[in-house]
């Protein structure tokens, strides 16, 4: 197993992170969020066309650049650094249920749009956590029930929905025209959530049984949250030494006191040690290794909770700016909060590691 990224990694997790520094400033970030689709759509596009995030994990066949899963999360940890909005979790949840389980068909029309920018979104139970019951009925092609807390479902192009059959679970894909879309409100105006109500309304079959699909789409949703995870909590810790560097108190920086030292120096051991978790995950679940689930649940359960240690943090050692709506820090903190629920909180993971 390896722990480290490769050169051309690191060159591409470098590009990502220069074009985000760029276009996705705090100014706009906050632009970005507050916006009618809740993100900013040149920037997803500039991503797309001069990086090809949405790409890189499709293969060259379908559309995609032919890379794997593993560089689609090192670009993925770069966007949770920045806190900019994006949906390229959910399409990169969305092109891997495809490729896992959907018919050649379907790959071959499906996965081209998404390699280009189209944002996709698969609609299911997952994103509430493991283990829970498909809320969708499919009968005869037509698919009822209420799907809560869809990320990006509200704005996406390409529509996956897991609903329940007769024999099990199968995977259809939906006209976004035909579903009634609502977004819904969240703390962390940074994770676009909606809910999506079917009432008989037609599907398109991709897989008869979505097991193989769903499975791979927990396996990525998982580890796609822990790189989101570590990007946010590395840019917890960076704001936060380089405030404990400029505030003086008593004539002298804050950064110099050891109490706070070793408060930092807290946070920087567990951002490393959330950064190997997610590398583990990272490989194990691109290279489809046999403990790629257990992997990818000790990486969801450790990096959401590092996360929110950060955060909490962060705001502690900036004091009573932290709190305020004009300072970051409580970018951060939110999207812990997001973050931990989003795709099962980190105890629902940990019960999925077995001892």
């Amino acid at each position: 197993m390896e722990f480290s990224l490769s050169e051309e990694q690191q060159e591409l997790a470098a590009t990502v992170r220069t074009l985000l520094a760029k276009r996705a400033d705090s100014s706009a970030v906050r632009t970005a969020m507050a916006s009618e689709t809740g993100f900013d759509a040149g920037l997803w596009q500039t991503l797309c066309e001069q990086i090809e995030v949405a790409a890189l994990g499709i293969p060259e066949e379908r559309g995609g650049a032919g890379f794997t899963l593993l560089e689609s999360l090192v670009a993925l940890e770069e966007v949770g650094r920045s806190l900019a909005p994006t949906p390229l979790l959910s399409s990169l949840v969305a092109s891997q249920a495809l490729l896992a389980g959907a018919d050649d068909d379907a790959q071959d029309r499906l996965l081209p749009r998404i390699a280009a920018g189209q944002v996709a979104t698969l609609a299911w139970s997952g994103t509430r956590g493991p283990g829970l019951d498909e809320p969708v009925t499919a009968e005869g092609g037509r698919l009822t029930g209420t799907v809560q807390t869809v990320l990006d479902g509200d704005q996406a192009e390409v529509l996956l929905v897991a609903a329940r059959t007769g024999p099990g679970v199968a995977l259809f894909e939906v006209d976004t025209a035909s579903v009634d879309r609502a977004w819904t409100p969240s703390m962390d105006q940074g994770a676009r959530l909606a809910s999506l109500r079917l009432d008989a309304t037609p599907g398109v079959l991709v897989a008869a049984d979505a097991t193989p699909a769903l499975q791979r789409a927990a396996l990525v949703a998982a580890a796609g949250s822990a790189a989101l995870a570590v990007g946010a909590a590395s840019r917890g810790l960076e704001m936060t030494v380089a405030y404990a560097k400029e505030r003086e108190q008593f004539g002298r920086p804050i950064g110099s006191f050891q109490a706070l030292k070793h408060r930092m120096a807290d946070m920087l051991v567990r951002v490393e040690m959330a950064r190997s978790a997610s590398w583990a995950a990272s490989y194990a679940v691109s290279s489809g290794a046999a403990n790629a689930a257990e992997l990818a649940a000790v990486a969801k359960s450790y990096c959401c909770e590092a996360l929110s240690h950060v955060a909490a943090e962060t705001v502690q050692l900036h004091g009573g700016i932290a709190i305020t709506w004009e300072h970051d820090a409580q970018l951060v903190f939110k999207r812990a909060h997001a973050l931990a629920q989003l795709f099962g909180a980190p105890h629902r993971h940990r019960g999925l590691v077995t001892l």
